[in-house]
């Protein structure tokens, strides 16, 4: 007994344990029904539950498709492969009749000429032969003149203006020359010459454009001049093609083939 409150000291403590840590008899360790005090639970985390949330932020990977014709569906395989090859067919045509245009005249050019002429006319003419062909051995160049009205009512006939000259003297000096204003009166002529006979029939419709085509360039050139003075209007026009030798270099002991020849066209329509 305790000699101050004359009770027996049986060792329980407030807590409700013996001395020494021993839950007492009848009594319960408040820890065991109090969760803050229960001890976390050791579990090794398995390899599946620690690569999870990899697994789950990866994208997914697609699958590689096919290159090329090989990813497209069969019907558009097929219509790639028919343009291909119409493509293919088309380009060695092409090329086929462009070789028999530019190659000397054999026995397949001559059968074929029509159909060659009709295919390389006018898009694809070509100004050159294979084999070293003969070099142009005389000069051409397109004359032109006119009639018409002066501005006052009063007729006019001009003279000759060389058209090729002036043209010429236009791009003299030009650093950049245009190949197409240098050949484009002697490439008239020279279809026009091709598409007419001897007597200037044209040959075929053709031969028709060809000539309004001259017609229209040399109507164009004169007026440029200012033929028949300012405010003259030109009505007709007449073409003519001057042919002058190329003198042969003196080492070929070749002789000058006389005088320059002239080819003049009926009057014709001007043309605009």
């Amino acid at each position: 007994m305790s000699a101050d409150d004359g009770t027996a000291d049986d060792g329980i403590g407030d807590d409700g344990t013996e001395a020494g840590g021993t839950p007492a008899a009848g009594g319960q360790d408040p820890r065991a029904t109090d969760p803050t005090h229960a001890p976390a639970p050791d579990v090794a985390p398995t390899p599946e539950a620690a690569s999870a949330p990899d697994a789950a932020s990866a994208p997914d990977t697609p699958l590689p498709s096919a290159p090329g014709l090989a990813a497209l569906s069969l019907p558009f395989r097929v219509v790639g492969a028919l343009a291909l090859a119409a493509v293919l067919v088309l380009t060695g045509l092409h090329l086929s009749f462009l070789f028999l245009h530019v190659a000397p005249a054999n026995t397949v050019s001559k059968r074929q000429a029509k159909a060659v002429n009709a295919w390389i006319y006018p898009e694809f003419e070509q100004n050159w032969k294979l084999f070293a062909p003969n070099p142009i051995q005389q000069n051409t160049t397109v004359q032109a003149r006119a009639t018409g009205l002066h501005a006052d009512g009063t007729s006019f006939l001009t003279g000759w203006y060389d058209l090729s000259a002036r043209d010429g003297a236009a791009l003299h000096g030009e650093p950049l020359p245009s190949h197409t204003r240098q050949n484009v009166l002697r490439r008239a002529w020279d279809l026009y010459a091709s598409s007419h006979d001897n007597d200037g029939r044209p040959l075929g419709t053709r031969g028709e454009l060809s000539a309004a085509y001259l017609t229209r360039l040399a109507t164009q050139r004169l007026e440029r001049a200012g033929a028949g003075g300012p405010g003259a209007e030109l009505t007709r026009i007449r073409v003519r093609a001057r042919f002058t030798p190329v003198p042969p270099p003196p080492w070929s002991g070749e002789k000058l083939a006389g005088r320059p020849a002239y080819r003049t066209l009926d009057w014709s329509e001007a043309h605009r």
